[in-house]
């Protein structure tokens, strides 16, 4: 595989549209994907893939789409359950035990938004659940819709101050529904698509799994960890890629961009061809070109 430019591919693997909770819409995450010099971009919602259709009539000549999406799942293996994502790439958008799971997240996700807000208004704090739903734009409502509308209210100055303790992190934080972990693999796999964990060893975004599970894992299908992301120190990074090459797991490298919600840009890290080429070897629906 070479690159528009000749030089080595850049591939981008995890990106979040107005599908579920980026500013850009579909066709506008792929525009700026060209624009950013990318030769693959993955859409990568949250729980679901109605950005996918949108992404690919609006796909620019010459950029490569993965379609995917993020899982929201969980691992009971602690006292309370450790809260991760998976990453999925290439997979079958209708098979029925995946779809229906996916739909049962999404929609329990918006009940626990809806019961967050009530929290917050019970302590006096004005924000409109009609008003969160309509920034929503149709796409999965979470926690970051509500940090948009206690930004829009005056009550906290950015996204990062809005997931603090004294808000969305800790004080209003509701629990959600999320997918079992194992189940998530064994449902992506069934589905015919490639499993990667996302942001392993993020311990700035909290609590982080143990390594004997991510070998576990591995056994039971996951295909690869992310390594390079904005939540990974240096040394987060290297023990992931350590980690990986003793499961013989691939490593990608993403920005995980979500437009003006966060300060990372398009192509901040990338991942190699090789891990490139073996994820789309390994899933059941084609990359999308123009």
């Amino acid at each position: 595989m070479t690159s528009r430019t000749g030089s080595a591919p850049r591939i981008d693997l995890h990106t979040h549209s107005t599908a579920s909770d980026g500013t850009l819409t579909p066709a506008e995450l792929v525009r700026a994907g060209a624009e950013a010099g990318l030769d693959v971009l993955a859409i990568t919602d949250h729980d679901t893939t109605a950005g996918w259709a949108p992404a690919v009539r609006a796909l620019p000549p010459g950029l490569l789409l993965v379609r995917g999406a993020e899982l929201s799942c969980r691992w009971a293996g602690t006292q309370s359950a450790t809260p991760l994502h998976l990453l999925a790439y290439l997979f079958d958008p209708e098979h029925p035990e995946l779809v229906a799971e996916l739909a049962r997240v999404r929609a329990a996700r918006e009940e626990r938004g809806e019961r967050i807000v009530d929290l917050l208004r019970a302590d006096g704090i004005d924000v409109s659940w009609p008003d969160i739903l309509t920034g929503a734009a149709g796409g999965t409502v979470g926690r970051p819709h509500i940090a948009q509308a206690l930004i829009r209210a005056g009550l906290v100055a950015d996204t990062r101050a809005a997931f603090g303790p004294d808000w969305l992190g800790e004080r209003y934080r509701l629990p959600k529904e999320d997918i079992d972990v194992f189940r998530a693999v064994r449902l992506v796999r069934a589905a015919g698509g490639v499993a990667v964990f996302a942001h392993p060893r993020a311990t700035r975004r909290g609590r982080v799994v143990p390594d004997e599970l991510i070998a576990e894992l591995a056994a039971a299908g996951l295909a690869g960890l992310e390594a390079d992301h904005e939540d990974h120190s240096p040394a987060e990074r290297a023990h992931v890629r350590s980690l990986a090459a003793e499961l013989d797991l691939l490593v990608t490298g993403s920005s995980d961009f979500h437009g003006t919600h966060k300060t990372v840009q398009l192509g901040a890290f990338t991942t190699g061809v090789e891990a490139y080429e073996r994820i789309v070897a390994a899933g059941v629906t084609e990359v999308a070109s123009a």
